[in-house]
Parts: C-alpha cells; sequence; structure tokens
C-alpha cells in the first residue's frame, strides 16, 4: 500500500461534505492502493454535527480510511494535507445580492487560505467548491503566497457535467457518448456553456443537434440556471452532484484527461484567451495525473461566444474589484 493521503474538507458536515467523503474514503480520487486520512473542519456550533459525521465514517469501516479528525480549527485541519476542498460557505440569504455574498464569505477564504500557507504541504492541491467559487479561489490563493498559485483551482466541473447531461439528452445518447463542451468564465449565470467544440458519439455536436435556437436558447440558459432550478424543486441547493463534480475535479487533477479530451476547471488566468491576467477563470485543460493542468490552446469563437464569454470576465472583473481589500 501506499503511504497515506491527508485530505481535508471545510464545511464537512454540510451537505456537499456529507454527499463526498464516503467516497474519498473509498479510494474514488487517489484509487484503490492508497489510504487516506480525512481531517473536517466545522465551525464551532456544528462540531457536535460533525462529530456524528466521523462516526458514521467509522462506521463504514473503509479499508483505505486510516484516520479522521474533527476540528474547528483551520491550522488542525490543514496540516501537512496534500489535498483541500474548500465546501464550507455562508449561503446566499434571502434578498442577498452576489456581491453581498462575496464580501460575506470573503473573510472566510483569507484566514482559510492563510492556514493553508503556514501548515499544509508546499505540495498541496486546493479546490475550492463554496460560492462564489472563482473569487473565494482567489482570495485563499493570494494568502498562501508560499504555495505555487497553480496549485489552486475552483470547480466549473459540475456545470461542465450539467453540459454534457444537457446534450446527451437532447441527442438520446448515453452520457459518455458526450466529450468536451466547454464552461468559460465564471461559475455564475453568466458563464458561457460552449457547444462548438463537443462532440457526441463521435461527431460535432452541432452535426448531430441541427438547432442552433436550441443551443442559443434553451442549451446555455439550463445549464447556466441549472442550480436555480434544483432548488426550485428539491427545496434545497445541489448536494449530490456538487459532491459529485468536485470528486472528478480532483480524481482528473491526480489521474489525469483522457487522450483527446478536456475538462473545464477554473484556474488562474496566464492571458489566454484574452482573459486578464490573475483572474480565477474557467478554461478547457488537461490534466497529466500529476496535480498540474494546461489551459487547451487555439480554439476558435463565434461573434455570438466571444460575447457571452467576454459578460462572464466582466464579472469577474467586478468582483475581484470589490473584493481589492482582501488581496
Amino acid at each position: 500500500m501506499a503511504s497515506p493521503k491527508v485530505v481535508a474538507i471545510t464545511g464537512g458536515a454540510g451537505q456537499i461534505g456529507y454527499s463526498i467523503l464516503p467516497r474519498i474514503a473509498a479510494g474514488e480520487v487517489f484509487g484503490k492502493e492508497t489510504p487516506v486520512i480525512l481531517k473536517l473542519l466545522e465551525i464551532p456550533v456544528a462540531l457536535e454535527s460533525l462529530e456524528g459525521v466521523g462516526m458514521e465514517l467509522e462506521d463504514c469501516a473503509f479499508p483505505l480510511l486510516e484516520g479522521i479528525v474533527c476540528t474547528d480549527e483551520p491550522e488542525v485541519a490543514f496540516q501537512d494535507c496534500d489535498l483541500v476542498f474548500l465546501i464550507g460557505s455562508k449561503p446566499r440569504g434571502p434578498g442577498m445580492e452576489r456581491k453581498d455574498l462575496i464580501q460575506e464569505n470573503g473573510p472566510i477564504f483569507t484566514g482559510q487560505g492563510a492556514a493553508i500557507d503556514k501548515v499544509a504541504k508546499k505540495s498541496v492541491r486546493t479546490i475550492v467548491v463554496g460560492n462564489p467559487c472563482n473569487t473565494n479561489c482567489l482570495i485563499a490563493m493570494h494568502h498562501a503566497p508560499s504555495i505555487p498559485d497553480e496549485n489552486f483551482s475552483a470547480m466549473t466541473q459540475l456545470d461542465h457535467n450539467r453540459a454534457i447531461a444537457q446534450l446527451a439528452v437532447r441527442a438520446g445518447v448515453h452520457f459518455n457518448e458526450v466529450k468536451n463542451p466547454i464552461i468559460w468564465g465564471n461559475h455564475s449565470n453568466t458563464q458561457f456553456p460552449d457547444w462548438k467544440h463537443a462532440m457526441i458519439q463521435k461527431k460535432p455536436a452541432e452535426e448531430v443537434i441541427a438547432d442552433e435556437a436550441w443551443f442559443k436558447d434553451v442549451f446555455i440558459p439550463t445549464v447556466q440556471e441549472r442550480g436555480k432550478a434544483i432548488i426550485q424543486a428539491r427545496g434545497k441547493s445541489s448536494a449530490l452532484s456538487a459532491a459529485n463534480a468536485a470528486i472528478d475535479h480532483a480524481h482528473t487533477l491526480f489521474n489525469g484527461t483522457p487522450e483527446g479530451t478536456w475538462t473545464s476547471m477554473a484556474v488562474k488566468s496566464d492571458g489566454s484567451y484574452g482573459v486578464p491576467e490573475g483572474l480565477i477563470c474557467s478554461f478547457p485543460v488537461t490534466c497529466k495525473g500529476d496535480g498540474t493542468w494546461e489551459i487547451v490552446q487555439g480554439l476558435e469563437f463565434t461573434t455570438f461566444g466571444r460575447e457571452k464569454f467576454d459578460l462572464s470576465i466582466h464579472e469577474l472583473e467586478e468582483e475581484r474589484e470589490t473584493v481589492k481589500g482582501l488581496l
């Protein structure tokens, strides 16, 4: 057996945490030959609930689970970590604007970034799930100066998976037969779900689904607003699908993208596709399997697509301006 990997999860007693923990413990990130130690972080008022989650993990008797730590101290949770999922954040309340949410959550990720910088391994990979994840990732990254910026990413895999699902359902094929949609921009309703490079059964998606109006008027808004639709139907925000996407994101980082495919991931811009350097923006990326990623280059936009992407870039710039006091 390999040496154990240490994985921290914030918001460990929350809905996403509750859904993601057994899958990490079952080896779905690092594989069936790698033990894991889970370190769960919560706010003090949720510690009793977190202890119950820890008890359930014990009761599962996972062969790969070598240890469980439940704490409300970030430096305890992040000590010597190989992987961190920053999931816990304040949800948007009634009447709150996105700007309000950013200002509420920003200080959380300031402190967590500093704690990661202080006690985690310098090779640690940090995946930000808590919303608004792009800008929360920017804040955490800024406060961990001793860790490479490339080790931070934010999750747009959920949007990527939603795009795959919508294309598959519309085409009447299995999800596995859809490859390479792209989520450009922010994890918000300004994101641009791009079908132009997607393939369905090894054919261009727009050839299989020969309906431009459907792509523009149904596909895009459905992917953009899927989270809202789930809240309306379920009465709660996405948890199962968000946890699944976080697993997909981490698994891809540590196992690689299959040849000829990419995924969508929000990473620090190097200026590719006209995105201002330093923004945490979703791009198509490939992963080698060692925790590194590369932005896919040379893809072209239609005028329509470029306009949509630019709207999301503008929102990311506005969010950065909102939190400039934390950067």
